[in-house]
């Protein structure tokens, strides 16, 4: 069970989506410990959401889908903030921001709040793990395993990440740092505005 979690925690983590851009550019921009941390909060949210999942917190579940409208709002407005924040930045301000402990906690925070803000992640994580058969048992012991192995697989992958993009820090010219803004604020705004879009289709539903 703990290699299933891990598996489909790491898979999960590895598709590409706005928190995949956002760690990708945090890393170019203020190295691989400010990506590692922002992974670390997406991958403690996954933890959060699988326990939900695999412990059947039904009160839990059933408040934050009730709520999804306003919480996914929020997700997407500040996908958007972030989009045009990345569209905005001057080459210059790639690979000469510090990670300083602030910035740590701010990273770490943001990438959290934004992944609990997408509550229909846990309606994934209990159909999913139905389908692996990771909810078979409703040993609470088996249930942690399952869950701690989302959450290393999670952050196995962000360590990936932070220091595969960390060894490209410093070797990324004005103009392909450019690009890389305009492609990642373009790619973080296409992915809020889906989410808006989803969040109207389920209000009218």
């Amino acid at each position: 069970m703990f290699i299933k979690g891990l598996a489909f925690g790491f898979i999960l983590a590895a598709t590409v989506g706005p928190m995949w851009v956002l760690c990708f550019r945090r890393t170019l921009a203020s190295g691989a410990l400010a990506g590692f941390v922002s992974g670390m909060g997406i991958a403690v949210a996954d933890g959060l959401y699988g326990a939900v999942a695999a412990f059947g917190l039904t009160a839990v579940s059933g408040f934050l889908l009730e709520h999804r409208f306003w919480i996914g709002l929020v997700g997407a407005g500040f996908l958007i903030y972030l989009g045009v924040k990345a569209l905005l930045a001057r080459p210059a301000e790639m690979n000469s921001e510090k990670a300083e402990a602030t910035g740590l906690v701010k990273a770490f925070l943001s990438t959290l709040g934004l992944t609990l803000t997408n509550p229909p992640t846990i309606l994934a994580f209990a159909a999913i793990f139905a389908g692996l058969g990771l909810v078979s048992s409703a040993d609470y012991v088996t249930a942690g395993w399952i869950v701690l192995g989302v959450f290393v697989g999670s952050a196995a992958w962000w360590i990936i990440l932070a220091v595969a993009a960390g060894r490209l820090r410093g070797r990324v010219g004005p103009a392909l740092t450019r690009a890389i803004n305009v492609v990642s604020g373009v790619s973080i705004l296409g992915f809020a505005a889906w989410q808006l879009v989803e969040l109207a289709r389920g209000s009218l539903l």
